[in-house]
């Protein structure tokens, strides 16, 4: 059994505090795990945007629905590569899937994912492309001609009864997408929130809060990519499809807002033994991502600026520049969030008597840099899918 030590300020490690066991002094999960779930919340969130332009019918959002899934497949694309360069040796997940273990949710996201990419979204994507991956099959030239010929997979039918085909298939795959979304991201959710021997992970409304802010964030980011790339072409934005999205954006902050409120209030109501390490680690550690960036940056302030922007007699101009950066801010929010949840549920000691820190590195693995590549990594990926599958509607108008 392994013996509780003291750590005090003269031993020069100044950051820690309190009692706290000999392993808690490196933690085991670090930057790039945060990553992790910010990525799969991306994924699922505008995955769900898509999904209400096909199945509800709301087609103010048409303008986007194509750039919300090919968003949705470059992200995922990189999403399982913070867990592949956490283990340090990638080659190892192979035996994941040779020998799959049911009863451990980290094991089990290989097939999600699988799942959710080659099923869901890829094929999705296919169908609503196929028309016109026909139709630029026979009019390129050169070797995007040959590419469009391999990806037509043999299909080439456009007649009416292929083509309504093609929606009806494309509809069911949305069906089936949008439950797999929600396990995509919400069994994140589950893993944390099914560790009982962690007070500040072990809570029922931990799936429920990451699928929420997944959706958050996931229309935020689509926001930002139509505002960017629309004023990147020259082209006028469509501010029905804007006030749309910024409504969304609004709605859904509020339900997740109110999630996070109901979760800290059950735990206060509760009081358990872990409530006094919490609090102080609460207005310590974490009161900057937390108090400041979660709630005031990423919550309270968007809101408040998407209510004044949407309801309030604002000039389109102006109306533009809140909701742009009312998006940003809810990234900042929400990545902070996982930061909050991953990094800050290993800050206190299982003792619930002491304190440790966290420090990022700028190299290797782990590091600051490699974080930062796996979060531009898919956007250079959509410019990628957006110059093979042109995601823009034929109706924009092109500024002068």
């Amino acid at each position: 059994m392994v013996e509780l030590i003291m750590i005090h300020i003269q031993t020069g490690l100044k950051d820690i505090t309190g009692y706290i066991y000999p392993n808690e002094f490196e933690l085991h999960w670090g930057l790039l795990i945060v990553v992790y779930p910010y990525l799969t919340g991306l994924v699922a969130g505008a995955f769900i945007l898509a999904s209400l332009e096909r199945l509800f019918k709301i087609k103010v959002l048409q303008p986007v629905y194509r750039l919300s899934l090919l968003s949705a497949l470059a992200f995922l694309f990189v999403a399982p590569l913070p867990l592949l360069a956490h283990l340090g040796h990638p080659e190892r997940s192979f035996e994941m899937f040779l020998t799959p273990y049911t009863k451990s949710a980290m094991a089990m996201f290989g097939f999600v994912y699988a799942w959710y990419l080659m099923v869901v979204l890829l094929l999705e994507i296919w169908f609503d492309y196929r028309k016109d991956i026909v139709i630029w099959s026979q009019e390129k030239k050169g070797i995007m001609r040959f590419v469009y010929k391999i990806l037509t997979l043999g299909a080439t039918d456009l007649s009416e009864k292929s083509i309504l085909l093609d929606n009806k298939i494309g509809k069911v795959i949305t069906i089936i997408g949008i439950p797999s979304a929600f396990l995509l991201h919400g069994y994140v959710g589950f893993i944390f929130g099914s560790v009982k021997a962690n007070p500040w992970w072990s809570s029922v409304l931990m799936p429920i809060v990451f699928l929420f802010s997944a959706i958050v964030s996931g229309i935020a980011l689509v926001l930002l990519i139509y505002m960017v790339s629309t004023m990147f072409r020259w082209k006028t934005m469509n501010m029905s499809c804007l006030n749309q999205l910024g409504e969304l954006l609004l709605y859904a902050i509020i339900v997740d807002f109110s999630l996070e409120l109901l979760d800290f209030i059950q735990r206060l109501y509760e009081s358990e033994e872990s409530i006094h390490i919490l609090s102080q680690m609460i207005s310590s550690r974490l009161f900057l991502s937390l108090i400041i960036s979660q709630f005031i940056l990423g919550s309270v302030i968007p809101m408040i600026s998407l209510v004044w922007a949407r309801f309030g007699r604002v000039p389109d101009e102006m109306r533009r520049m809140v909701y742009f950066i009312a998006a940003i801010l809810v990234q900042v929010g929400i990545f902070s969030t996982r930061w909050n949840v991953v990094i800050g549920g290993q800050l206190f000691s299982k003792s619930l008597r002491g304190l440790t820190v966290y420090k990022i590195q700028l190299f290797g693995l782990e590091g600051l840099f490699m974080a930062g590549f796996l979060l531009i990594l898919p956007f250079i990926i959509l410019y990628i899918l957006c110059k093979l599958f042109p995601p823009w509607v034929d109706s924009e108008v092109k500024l002068h």
